[in-house]
């Protein structure tokens, strides 16, 4: 199994296949690297080198019970560049992963780095502010944790089986093993972490690291996303960025890499090669 060990001693697991330039993955929460498998084995056909990590506290990461915020997820990514010697690397990252790509970008610098996809992303801030009115109230956020808290179980299988994969919409038809796939990434990580992690996408404020990139990234986002609302999220990312792209959909949802992988692949490989 391969691993690294930060400098505060948490194990990092992460998955390096292929040769060629590196994409890295970032993955969203509470899962793990397992749910870019569509991706990986997509651009290790078409020749990249492909990489995705455990979060701290999620997958097969060490459970640590603190450093779960922002700053520690883009210092662990940064370890894992490092380590690897990662050199004109892609970046994405989906959802929570977003928000760890934009402030690694941000915080550590773009020398590894050529571009960046943001895919259903939290950045630029999740949470409504007098300076973020379109965000969503805190006492949503309060009370993910309070239903995690509380019977963590019922509450991931709720989340796949209703808003993540839009199987909540009228006419959609449920996958059980996306619903089971989602609930086992879950739970095999830690609720120390994921419990902490809802204020980490939540309460980010990452308008100074989009401000700060200069690579190319495309923002990919649906407005029927119901985790992470379109009006607060992809456009006003893309308008921060200083060489951002926005790619909108309609009707697809928050999961979309998983849903719509064909469409999020095929897309993601033409900026890439662009």
């Amino acid at each position: 199994m391969d691993t690294i060990t930060t400098k505060d001693n948490v194990t990092i697991f992460y998955k390096d296949w292929g040769s060629g330039q590196p994409i890295v993955f970032s993955h969203g929460w509470p899962l793990s690297a397992d749910d870019w498998d569509a991706q990986l084995l997509f651009f290790l056909r078409h020749g990249y080198r492909v990489i995705a990590h455990d979060r701290r506290g999620h997958g097969r990461s060490t459970q640590t019970s603190d450093g779960h915020d922002m700053d520690h997820y883009a210092d662990d990514l940064a370890a894992l560049t490092e380590h690897l010697d990662l050199r004109n690397a892609i970046h994405v990252g989906h959802s929570t992963g977003g928000g760890e790509v934009a402030h690694y970008l941000g915080r550590h610098g773009e020398h590894r780095v050529a571009k960046a996809a943001l895919i259903s992303a939290v950045p630029p801030l999740m949470v409504k502010t007098a300076a973020n009115p379109l965000g969503l109230p805190k006492e949503v956020f309060d009370s993910l944790q309070a239903q995690l808290a509380a019977n963590r179980s019922q509450f991931y299988l709720d989340i796949a089986a209703g808003p993540f994969y839009g199987y909540n919409r009228p006419g959609a038809k449920a996958s059980e093993a996306v619903i089971r796939n989602w609930w086992r990434q879950g739970m095999m990580g830690g609720a120390k972490a994921h419990y902490d992690g809802i204020v980490a996408f939540s309460q980010t404020d990452f308008t100074p690291d989009l401000k700060r990139i200069t690579v190319p990234v495309v923002v990919m986002h649906s407005e029927d996303d119901q985790i992470v609302p379109y009006v607060a999220a992809g456009p006003l990312s893309a308008k921060l960025l200083r060489n951002g792209t926005l790619k909108t959909y309609k009707g697809f949802p928050h999961g979309m890499p998983t849903t719509e992988a064909d469409t999020i692949n095929s897309d993601l490989l033409a900026f890439i090669r662009a």
